[in-house]
């Protein structure tokens, strides 16, 4: 499982009302490795403030195609108690519950591949308290904000993280750390 976003310099994925305005604000050419990562992703899992953010600032609902431009044919898991709208044709799956008894499920739908963790930190930090999280992929933007939501809200002590590798781009850093799972209480 491998969380991959952006954050600002202070460690914030958005600003106040899930604003990115600050990553698109500095034109950069793509990752390099991007299509390479999705390449290895089997399925995604996104909290459901992601996906309403991509519901809101795209427009996948009345496009089908542009989902699958972004997303590819992968199974899309979304964590919400609501019931969103789906894109016509999309793989999209609504869960409810811990992301523990989800797993099996989605580890299927990845057939052997990557499961791309994408935006909320709280997914994120959820996927760590089930100790299934495995890596996490940053790419630092040149911005700091005020307030937002963070990049991860939960105590990861560098005895967890593991730099892999540094990658510099334009005016952004690429960072990847593995995540050595939290020892299990009894």
């Amino acid at each position: 499982m491998v969380y991959r976003t952006a954050t600002t310099l202070n460690g914030l994925i958005a600003g106040p009302g899930d604003s990115l305005a600050w990553l698109f604000a500095v034109a950069s050419t793509a990752e390099p490795d991007h299509q390479e990562f999705l390449d290895g992703v089997g399925a995604i899992v996104m909290g459901a403030t992601t996906y309403a953010w991509i519901l809101r600032e795209t427009d996948v609902l009345s496009d089908a195609e542009l989902w699958r431009e972004y997303h590819g044919e992968r199974p899309v898991f979304v964590f919400t108690h609501g019931t969103p709208p789906v894109p016509d044709g999309a793989d999209v799956r609504i869960v409810a519950g811990a992301v523990g008894d989800a797993f099996a499920a989605v580890a299927a739908a990845a057939d052997g591949r990557a499961v791309w963790v994408v935006g909320g930190g709280e997914l994120a930090g959820q996927f760590d308290d089930a100790a299934l999280l495995d890596e996490i992929q940053i790419t630092v933007a040149p911005a700091s904000l005020a307030a937002g939501a963070p990049l991860l809200p939960r105590d990861l002590g560098p005895d967890r993280l593991h730099l892999h590798d540094v990658t510099r781009f334009d005016r952004f850093v690429h960072l990847t750390y593995r995540v050595t799972p939290a020892p299990r209480l009894p």
